[in-house]
């Protein structure tokens, strides 16, 4: 099952697809809430997904996906490759993300692997993903302080490192509070000064 809003993506699709042997295009969909409609009846074993959409976006399918009695494998598609946004599919339950425009090759290549090793990245998602886990870490801080760390450096505030981090703006305040006693500061612009001085260290 495909959903997409493009068209020409659509004419690709239904290329691809008959070029394959070992997988048939089950249905293809401009929306969510069409797919979703269509779902039980079609009963897909992988469905392919564009992550952005007017209506329900391909990450609030993914939630609906989950609830279905057959549980199908979803690969998310994106122009994007924001970390944020790849990291938020694959907590929503995703098994695969790729990068547009996805080729004959990649994509057939994408399918064995959700289907034999149970995970399909871009090489560009998966160089992302890296390079963030490589991040700095400093030794002085707990794991939670240093994800907070990593927040307010992007210039995230309180709230949105809580949506980020699943805790309380409360929770995060505590860690802050925390983290300037270490840094022996009293405001986020004196952390954040300080930090860069550490990393140039």
């Amino acid at each position: 099952m495909v959903i997409d809003s493009d068209p020409r993506f659509h004419e690709r699709y239904s290329y691809y697809f008959s070029s394959y042997r070992e997988y048939d295009l089950a249905g293809m969909y401009w929306r969510v809430e069409d797919a979703l409609a269509d779902f039980d009846r079609v009963c897909p074993d992988i469905v392919l997904s564009e992550t952005s959409f007017s209506g329900l976006s391909g990450i609030d399918g993914l939630n609906e996906f989950q609830k279905a009695e057959n549980q199908a494998v979803v690969i998310m598609v994106s122009l994007e490759d924001q970390y944020e946004m790849i990291m938020q599919a694959f907590r929503h339950g995703a098994e695969g993300y790729l990068t547009k425009p996805v080729g004959k090759k990649r994509l057939r290549q994408a399918l064995n692997a959700v289907r034999k090793e149970g995970a399909a990245l871009s090489h560009d998602v998966a160089k992302k993903l890296i390079s963030m886990y490589r991040r700095k870490t400093y030794q002085h801080f707990s794991e939670r302080e240093n994800q907070i760390i990593e927040w307010l450096s992007k210039g995230a505030t309180y709230k949105e490192i809580a949506d980020q981090l699943y805790v309380t703006p409360s929770t995060v305040n505590f860690h802050i509070q925390n983290i300037y006693l270490k840094l022996d500061v009293n405001s986020k612009s004196e952390a954040l000064k300080k930090i860069r001085q550490m990393d140039a260290a």
